[in-house]
């Protein structure tokens, strides 16, 4: 049995995973605290990941019926993430490993989310292309095998999709987080309103959200207040609607560039309806998993941790985090 946290943001998450990949429990706390600044502020973070991850991990072993001595390995988020955030995970996972003398896997957080698709009871097994869009990352991949030396073939330039959705909501005056505020609003307005760009000049697989940002930034001052409180939900929809068609045309150009017939999206935004039905309707073969391991989870990192090789104690008690970039240099 694996144990498995995850602390790379905002949400503190424990979950027990066998090695078949069945979930026996899935804990996540969301801190709530976050929405009175707009955005995460590490520091308010790590200082909830240190109140929260204990209980956490007890939820998550009762749940399962099981206990700390029954488990076979420790996994935890290495990174990328909030350096602070990820420290909390990190010296909890050491210390519950070495004082059963476990052994611990640190885990990319990204190879977390495309490994969500190898869960039970369907898992969905590779080759096929990935999308990953969250708050922090969006890329797109060629999994080849389960393990977390996936192809980068594509990846933003600025903005994550989910900072797309975060900073439009704000901008329409929505709370944090945006994703879901403004999907609920976009339900009532009409996606062809407004004209928003995708960066459908830009070569390649790369992503860019910057410009449409500003596009919208620049469409609400243009309006009156009146008028943008008026057309709120239209704003809302044509915007959530450039999302998704930019984030849909580079996985089409994956699929023909690589040809092929398979694809898996995971991330915070795989929860957005609309993108789900834009993907739906590609005519490939897809995996979508549940909304609860689209977001930042623990079951995912223990299904990962099932594919990489775990450090014995003591080794692992010098194990650091890292922001960004690992994954690449590795």
């Amino acid at each position: 049995m694996i144990l498995a946290l995850e602390t790379s943001c905002d949400d503190t998450c424990a979950a027990v995973v066998d090695f078949d990949g069945n979930i026996h429990s899935n804990v996540i706390s969301s801190q709530g605290i976050h929405d009175r600044y707009g955005g995460v502020v590490p520091e308010i973070a790590s200082r909830h990941h240190l109140e929260l991850v204990g209980s956490v991990v007890a939820d998550a072993l009762a749940r399962a019926q099981t206990t700390l001595a029954q488990m076979t390995l420790v996994a935890v988020t290495r990174g990328p993430g909030l350096v602070s955030a990820l420290l909390v995970g990190v010296s909890t996972a050491k210390a519950l490993a070495a004082a059963y003398r476990l052994p611990l896997a640190a885990i990319d957080h990204l190879h977390g989310h495309v490994a969500a698709s190898f869960l039970a009871p369907e898992p969905f097994e590779p080759p096929f292309l990935s999308l990953v869009a969250s708050g922090g990352h969006t890329l797109l991949a060629r999994v080849r095998d389960r393990g977390p030396g996936f192809e980068l073939l594509g990846q933003t330039l600025d903005d994550a999709a989910g900072e797309a959705f975060d900073k439009g909501a704000r901008l329409l005056g929505l709370p944090y987080p945006g994703g879901p505020a403004l999907e609920r609003l976009a339900r009532d307005g009409d996606p062809d309103a407004f004209l928003f760009p995708t960066a459908a000049k830009l070569k390649g697989l790369d992503f860019s959200f910057a410009g449409l940002k500003t596009a919208l930034l620049y469409r609400v001052r243009g309006l009156d207040v009146a008028e943008v409180q008026r057309r709120r939900a239209d704003l809302a929809a044509s915007y959530q609607r450039a999302i998704v068609e930019s984030l849909a045309s580079r996985v089409e150009r994956g699929l023909e560039q690589t040809r092929l017939h398979r694809l898996a999206i995971g991330g915070g935004v795989a929860a957005n309806g609309p993108l789900r039905e834009r993907m739906a309707g590609l005519g490939v073969e897809l995996d979508v998993p549940p909304r609860e391991l689209c977001t930042d989870n623990a079951a995912m990192i223990a299904s990962a941790a099932r594919f990489v090789p775990a450090a014995v104690y003591p080794h692992y008690l010098s194990l650091d985090v890292y922001a960004s970039g690992e994954r690449a240099a590795a």
